[in-house]
């Protein structure tokens, strides 16, 4: 499940690295190792680049790609440009989901050599001057100091690959642990929702009933809850309905092991929402 993605100037040398990388950790180590790259969805690299909206694709689907395959017990190797900081924030969210390390191996060949590389490519596997040239101006080079551009390993054209290295920050350092927005939690029970929508579908009809007969400033009991609702003015069933979706959409991310609690949480969650 380790992840590594591979990032640099157009032809810098990230297809040989990967290359080399997966030789290494299937041979020396015995890992199952897979590449995802642009070229495998069969697509012209300058017609893909020459179109926002192509490569907005393009990435949408390399980043599907690593996410189905990180399932499987493999170490993902992403071949491509990464050139965009956003984009390598977004796989690290995908990592940290999975709870599972990665890293960064940075080809860092100046321009000047990535074009003297490309122009020796064949015709086909070029890029043109046009596109060459913008992707150099728009790359984002990865930073240590990003917690999503760590661990980084920066290469030289000439370095040597650090494989032993790489292999120790995927197989012996701890995953970044998840945090509420990459953490899927779970629902406490099978019918967890039902008794969300029921208490306070019922605790809204409630207040509505109640508001006829109660002056501003009243407190109303609700059974189930020890808190009461403080009805400091009049409210609308819209709101209340707009405040029941809200608290719903909230527990269902954050539910509560003890449903019969889940009253008065509501009831102190519309209190606040009051002031």
């Amino acid at each position: 499940m380790p992840f590594v993605a591979i990032c640099g100037f157009p032809s810098s040398g990230k297809s040989t690295r990967a290359r080399e990388l997966e030789s290494y950790l299937c041979k020396e180590k015995g890992v199952n190792t897979r590449i995802i790259a642009d070229c495998d969805f069969g697509l012209d690299k300058n017609v893909i680049y020459a179109d926002s909206i192509k490569e907005k694709e393009l990435r949408g689907n390399l980043k599907s790609s690593v996410q189905r395959a990180l399932t499987k017990e493999d170490v993902i190797i992403l071949d491509s440009l990464n050139y965009i900081k956003g984009c390598r924030y977004e796989l690290y969210c995908v990592t940290k989901s999975c709870q599972t390390p990665q890293c960064i191996v940075y080809c860092g060949s100046s321009a000047e050599q990535a074009r003297e590389w490309n122009k020796e490519r064949k015709d086909e596997d070029q890029y043109s001057e046009e596109i060459f040239d913008a992707l150099v101006m728009r790359f984002e080079a990865p930073d240590s100091r990003n917690r999503w551009d760590r661990p980084l390993f920066v290469l030289q054209s000439d370095d040597p690959l650090p494989c032993q290295q790489i292999y120790e920050a995927l197989f012996h350092s701890k995953a970044p642990p998840p945090n509420l927005s990459t953490l899927s939690q779970p629902i406490s029970s099978t019918n967890f929702l039902h008794e969300l929508d029921q208490i306070t579908q019922k605790t809204v009809n409630l207040i509505m009933e109640a508001q006829k007969t109660c002056v501003p400033g009243d407190s109303l009991s609700v059974p189930g809850a020890t808190d009461k609702v403080e009805l400091g003015r009049p409210l609308t069933l819209a709101e209340l309905q707009r405040m029941r979706r809200q608290f719903i959409s909230y527990t269902k991310t954050h539910p509560v092991d003890d449903t019969t609690k889940l009253t008065n949480i509501f009831v102190q969650f519309l209190n606040n929402s009051f002031r």
